[in-house]
């Protein structure tokens, strides 16, 4: 692909599917587990701390279905 010239935009691509798949996880899974502003602003810490939880699940499903496939 370097060789072609084609590894740049294969990567861009990836990159953007990743990101993509990652934003979408995220709201379904916050749906999924009611979380919303209102707890956000009623209980911070724990919204921060779900959220991170959130975001890490969302991360490996990402690495697992598309950067390691």
């Amino acid at each position: 692909m370097l060789i072609e010239g084609k590894l740049n935009s294969y990567l861009a691509d990836i990159d953007k599917q990743a990101q993509e798949r990652f934003k979408t996880l995220i709201e379904q899974m916050k749906q999924a587990q009611g979380i919303t502003e209102q707890l956000k602003a009623e209980n911070a810490l724990e919204w921060v701390g779900k959220m991170n939880n959130i975001r890490a699940c969302a991360m490996e499903i990402v690495n697992d279905e598309i950067i390691y496939a």
